[in-house]
């Protein structure tokens, strides 16, 4: 009898996750957990690419289009309620399948996230209201000088992260990084992890192509009917903040697609480099996808992360 396994399918934006893991999920009969931070979102949709109607009726899914863009959420709450989920699932399924690229989220499955203090709301509110009306200039400054550790590391262009990193200070009176210990949790179920990849020409290309299909699909409507939210957390994403930006009169519409091809682009490199310093992902070409499933097995028998 298999020993209850969480298989993850990862890998950068457009390299065909989705497809892989409902095929691979249909055949074992058994559910999928979407590891995307932005297909959470039920408002969210041509632009985070989610999994299309019949696609989420073929295969159980969760953690799709469950929440509100106005609804606070972080890598901390996925993990738990993952965590909790998974002691449900193992009991009718020994495998169960995550897929997505949002980097954050898979590890604080695998590896665990540190425990902080729940942030005052009064703190949060405020922090929001200063990003709102003085941009995420003076936040950067302020983190700066009150972690510069973590400034060094830090994405300065995910308002989120600066965001959380000053609650924390402003909470507890220390550096937010002096909370970080990146201590590995031990987990009751086998992690088998698979980052799939291609060869940069034919990754852009698929890129390129899939940015094209959301644009036929209705992505600047979309993006026009979120564009008096832009100021929310959720909305700082690849494929909106574009829009947003031609919306107030910034560059053509040409540009604004090439700029979110681009941006994407970059997004996907950034997921390789992540996931390229961990030693316990099994890499996969998708030149080969037909021999995934041997590869899996293979993996499946010999055990282990």
């Amino acid at each position: 009898m298999m020993e209850p396994t969480l298989l993850i399918i990862t890998g950068p934006t457009g390299v065909g996750k989705t497809d892989l893991s409902i095929d691979v999920a249909r055949h074992f009969g058994t559910v999928i957990l979407s590891a995307d931070s932005r297909q959470m979102y039920r408002e969210m949709e041509v632009g985070t690419a989610r999994p299309s109607p019949s696609q989420l009726q073929a295969v159980p899914h969760y953690f799709i289009g469950h929440l509100s863009i106005h609804d606070y959420y972080n890598a901390s709450r996925y993990e738990t309620e993952v965590l909790a989920l998974l002691h449900q699932l193992f009991q009718h399924h020994p495998l169960v399948v995550m897929t997505g690229g949002s980097m954050l989220y898979i590890d604080a499955v695998r590896k665990g996230i540190d425990d902080l203090p729940t942030v005052d709301p009064a703190i949060r509110q405020k922090l929001l209201d200063q990003y709102h009306t003085e941009g995420i200039e003076n936040l950067r400054l302020l983190l700066q000088q009150l972690d510069p550790a973590y400034y060094q590391r830090v994405d300065l262009q995910n308002p989120k992260r600066i965001l959380h990193a000053l609650e924390i200070c402003l909470m507890t009176g220390k550096p937010y990084s002096s909370l970080l210990t990146r201590q590995t949790r031990e987990r009751d179920f086998r992690i088998l992890t698979f980052c799939l990849n291609l060869e940069r020409e034919a990754l852009y290309t698929r890129i390129n192509r899939r940015v094209d299909l959301m644009v036929e699909s209705g992505l600047e409507e979309e993006a026009r009917r979120l564009y008096p939210l832009r100021h929310l957390n959720a909305l700082h994403t690849v494929g909106y903040r574009e829009w947003f930006s031609y919306f107030d009169g910034k560059g053509t519409r040409d540009s604004t697609i090439e700029e979110i091809k681009s941006n994407t682009r970059r997004y996907a490199r950034k997921q390789l480099t992540w996931f390229r310093k961990d030693p316990d992902v099994h890499w996969f070409d998708m030149a080969r996808e037909a021999d995934f499933a041997d590869l899996l097995k293979e993996q499946l028998a010999a055990g282990g992360q």
